[in-house]
């Protein structure tokens, strides 16, 4: 039986014993603190971002599921291997060389069925599972918030009123600035040319998004879902 090779209740931040709706709670908390597109495509945290994400995206995955869950728990008590979870939510966030990890000489923990992407061990495919699964999640997120509607969660008009903002071109205009205007209206007519994309999930929207606006939008769903839990 192949040793896990990350600890992935210490990747979320949680005890072993945390129910599914904690399990989820933390997912959600996780993802978006180290969401890729919290920093600008060009930013030196961006690679190390993406690797948190996935991680993070793989613990879910694994635990999230009760059947994975426990064939998981099984072989980590088989190996004796445990979280070094604590309950002090204002600690600093462990470097990735701090997550506790198998003894060597195992196999991956891969080749058991866990931390991998389903459907391929490719970065390209391992990205796209961590966004499939971390967009699901977000539409149900932004549901809550009254950010998107009905079954296939299209954007409402409150999701448009914190992307949106002025539009870049009147702001532009306002600062008597020529340059200024002209970047600012091609920025105004991207985001005019998402907005009226017709038939497409929030999510799908905010994948089209300008950095800046998915950048604002995290950070604004960030903010709820840790005042949300603060307030619990």
């Amino acid at each position: 039986m192949a040793a896990p090779s990350i600890d992935y209740y210490k990747v979320l931040e949680i005890d072993p014993k945390s129910t599914q709706e904690q399990i989820r709670s933390a997912y959600k908390k996780a993802a978006l603190k180290h969401h890729p597109d919290r920093v600008p495509q060009d930013s030196p945290e961006r690679r190390a971002r993406t690797k948190k994400f996935q991680q993070i995206n793989d613990a879910y995955y694994t635990l999230s599921d009760p059947s994975r869950r426990r064939e998981y728990d099984a072989t980590r008590s088989y190996h004796s291997f445990t979280s070094g979870f604590t309950s002090n939510s204002n600690a600093p966030d462990p470097d990735e060389e701090d997550i506790p990890r198998a003894p060597p000489g195992g196999f991956p923990w891969s080749a058991f069925g866990f931390g991998s992407a389903p459907g391929g061990n490719t970065e390209e495919s391992h990205t796209r599972f961590s966004n499939e699964q971390f967009g699901s999640v977000f539409e149900e997120m932004l549901r809550e918030e009254g950010m998107a509607e009905g079954e296939n969660a299209a954007p409402t008009g409150k999701f448009w009123s914190i992307v949106g903002g002025l539009s870049g071109g009147a702001m532009g205009f306002i600062v008597a600035n020529f340059p200024g205007m002209v970047a600012g209206a091609v920025a105004g007519n991207r985001l005019g040319s998402v907005r009226d994309t017709k038939g497409k999930s929030v999510y799908s929207v905010f994948q089209e998004l300008p950095q800046a606006d998915k950048a604002r939008l995290l950070s604004e769903l960030a903010g709820k879902v840790f005042a949300s839990a603060v307030g619990s």
